[in-house]
């Protein structure tokens, strides 16, 4: 009788995870580190706009009926149709933008950062939008005045200012 031989972790096949392998690390830091020149999320821009940062200026992307219905205080709103006609006339070139629209099932924002770039903007895209900036707890300017939802427990922690990361 033969007995199978044991098989080790190098013979065993890769997981789906490991299917493709991790990149190089020096290759993995360049991407990482190009992908946050790409991006910024709700919890970052929330936090640098109550410390009052001025560097940055934030643009709703979005119509003017979703812009009604709840917005980041002190964003700009210029909606994606309009950029090529209305930027010039809102944003300062030497002004990086943040720009975001719905949330991440949508390439709104993404277009607009396409248009605002093509004009020779700065811009970051907002990870998440306005559903990730309402589901954090956050506050919104909307026509009928501010409003606030309790944080989602499933995107931001439960009694805590922040997440730590």
């Amino acid at each position: 009788m033969i007995t199978p031989t044991p098989q080790t972790a190098a013979d065993a096949a890769p997981s789906a995870v490991l299917a493709t392998p991790p990149a190089a690390p020096a290759d993995a830091a360049a991407y990482f580190a190009a992908r946050l020149a790409f991006h910024t999320d709700v919890a970052d821009v929330h936090t640098a706009l109550q410390a009052g940062a001025t560097d940055f200026v934030v643009v709703d992307s979005r119509s003017t009926a979703a812009w009604d219905q709840g917005h980041v205080p002190g964003a700009r709103h210029l909606p994606t149709a309009r950029i090529a006609a209305d930027a010039e006339a809102l944003l300062d070139r030497a002004v990086p933008v943040v720009v975001y629209c719905w949330g991440p099932g949508c390439d709104g924002a993404t277009r607009a950062a396409l248009e605002l770039t093509r004009l020779g903007y700065r811009v970051k895209e907002m990870l998440g939008g306005i559903e990730y900036w309402i589901r954090e707890g956050y506050e919104v300017e909307t026509w009928q005045g501010p409003r606030r939802r309790p944080a989602d427990p499933l995107t931001a922690p439960v009694g805590a200012e922040d997440c730590g990361c």
